[in-house]
C-alpha cells in the first residue's frame, strides 16, 4: 500500500482529506527526508494500523534506515513528552512545572538524523497530541535550525492531514463493524 492507496480508501464525505494528502505528497518546502519523516512519525503519533501500513510502505525507499528509525523514535519519545508536557502545563498547581521531568529523553540529544529534522518530526507529533509547551519547544529549535514558517507550516499540514486520514479510517472501521 501506499499513499495513493491510501487516498483510495477515504471516502468521498472527507474527499478534503484525500486532496490535502496528495497534495503533501508533493510539498517541495522540506526536503524529502524532512517531509517523509514528518508523514511516518505522525501516522505513527495517530495511531491507526492502515495509515501506518500505508505510509511505511511509502517511505521506505524514500528514507534512510537511520531516519526511519529516527521518526519512528519522535513518535514514540513524544508520546510520552506530550502527555507530561501538557498536564504539568495545564495543571492549576505550577510547582509541577518547575520540576524536573526524571524522564529518559536521550533519544532527543542523539537521534541518528539532522537535528533540526528529528525536532520537526517531534513538532508534527506534539501537534497531533496536543501539548502546546512541546509546540513551542520544538518551533523554537526548528526556527533556530534555520527552518522557515513555511516549513513548520508544512509539518503541520502533514500532522493534521494524516491524523484526519487516521480519524476517518477509524471512524470508517467502526461504522462498518
Amino acid at each position: 500500500m501506499s499513499i495513493d492507496a491510501l487516498r483510495d480508501q477515504i471516502p468521498d464525505y472527507a474527499k478534503d482529506i484525500r486532496l490535502n494528502l496528495g497534495t503533501l505528497a508533493s510539498e517541495s518546502t522540506l526536503s524529502d527526508q524532512q517531509k517523509w519523516g514528518a508523514f511516518l512519525a505522525s501516522a505513527l503519533a495517530a495511531g491507526n494500523a492502515t495509515v501506518i501500513k500505508a505510509v511505511l510502505a511509502e517511505v521506505e525507499d524514500k528514507l534512510s534506515p537511520e531516519a526511519l528509525t529516527a521518526a519512528k523514535a519522535a513518535a514514540a519519545i513524544m508520546g510520552m513528552n506530550n502527555v507530561y508536557y501538557r498536564a504539568t502545563h495545564l495543571m492549576s498547581a505550577k510547582d509541577y512545572a518547575s520540576m524536573p521531568a526524571k524522564l529518559r529523553m536521550n533519544v532527543i540529544g542523539n537521534p541518528g538524523v539532522d537535528k533540526v529534522d528529528f525536532e520537526l518530526w517531534s513538532l508534527a507529533v506534539s501537534a497531533i497530541n496536543g501539548c502546546g509547551m512541546c509546540l513551542d519547544a520544538h518551533e523554537k529549535v526548528v526556527r533556530k535550525g534555520g527552518l522557515s514558517t513555511e516549513q513548520v507550516h508544512a509539518a503541520l499540514r502533514i500532522a493534521a492531514s494524516v491524523h484526519a486520514a487516521a480519524a476517518v479510517l477509524t471512524a470508517e472501521a467502526a461504522l462498518n463493524s
